[in-house]
């Protein structure tokens, strides 16, 4: 397990996003050979999916040869609902990029048989090869995708009802109105999770400090989804200053000296031509160049 610390959100986000980067071109995807990729939704990746857009009208990214697999999806939110997953992924990150659309996979929180569709779901992902890269954020309650507290720790992809806690936070994307925020969701397990060869989780704010300390410095635990992350063999966790607040001083300064000590131990190497020199933040944010 990781754990990266840069100064601000900004800094995660380009963070997060040049790993992604890294990651695919070090795959070399092509059409014998497709990057599965997990994807979340909600405010935390927002600027990661603005670096990955900006590299790829760049020219330094391309997304052709990428499959995708969104975590989550509301149960009777029609498609084109402002608020569904599918429109904050076209809107926000898949209409801006050169990706197939029939390699972009979300859960249809509409189809007739719920189940169905999420057994569906995990038979694609196992037709993709797996997942090679999950990137998920958390709510401030430790849930990862929709994976409430109280979740089991090898559940599968299925129907959840939603918590309050989940409910009133997501109520700022319905004008307020918790009548309007849907009460269930399809959402990926957290065994489904587990399964990905890698994992890299998105912690950003100071509202989101409790949750952090309850991942990485107490056990794992089913009240805490994103504890069961501790047991991957290859999780990395991307967070702010803000979202360390709750941890221990030697705890913070520990993770602080590893990254140092190894800085960029973490990023594939890329062996590209038109590639820029391997780039990694250390955890000051600060850019450094790997010789």
């Amino acid at each position: 397990m990781k754990l990266i610390i840069l100064d601000h959100y900004s800094q995660a986000s380009e963070w997060a996003a040049k790993y992604i980067r890294n990651r695919i071109i070090q795959f070399n995807p092509g059409p014998d050979q497709y990057f599965t990729l997990g994807l979340p939704t909600g405010s935390t990746p927002i600027g990661c999916y603005k670096k990955l857009i900006e590299y790829y009208k760049n020219g330094d990214l391309s997304f052709k040869y990428v499959k995708t697999f969104n975590m989550d999806e509301y149960v009777g939110l029609p498609r084109d609902h402002p608020e569904s997953y599918h429109s904050f992924m076209w809107n926000n990150f898949f209409k801006h990029i050169d990706i197939c659309p029939e390699n972009t996979h979300i859960l249809d929180g509409n189809a007739p048989d719920l189940q169905a569709e999420c057994d569906a779901f995990e038979e694609k992902i196992k037709a993709a090869g797996g997942i090679e890269l999950f990137v998920g954020g958390i709510g401030p309650d430790g849930h990862i995708a929709f994976n409430e507290p109280g979740s089991s720790l090898v559940s599968r992809t299925r129907v959840k009802t939603l918590a309050m806690d989940t409910i009133l936070a997501n109520a700022r994307f319905f004008d307020g109105d918790l009548t309007k925020v849907p009460t269930m969701a399809l959402t990926v397990g957290v065994g489904t999770l587990m399964d990905a060869r890698e994992v890299m989780i998105l912690i950003t704010g100071a509202h989101k400090a409790f949750a952090l300390y309850k991942a990485i410095e107490e056990g794992v635990s089913h009240m805490w989804t994103v504890s069961a992350f501790q047991q991957h063999p290859r999780t990395v966790f991307v967070c702010d200053e803000d979202a360390t607040l709750e941890l221990k001083v030697k705890t913070v300064k520990y993770f602080k000296g590893e990254e140092r000590a190894g800085a960029g131990s973490w990023w594939p190497s890329l062996g590209c031509a038109r590639c820029e020199e391997w780039i990694y933040f250390s955890c000051s944010g600060h850019f450094h160049r790997q010789l």
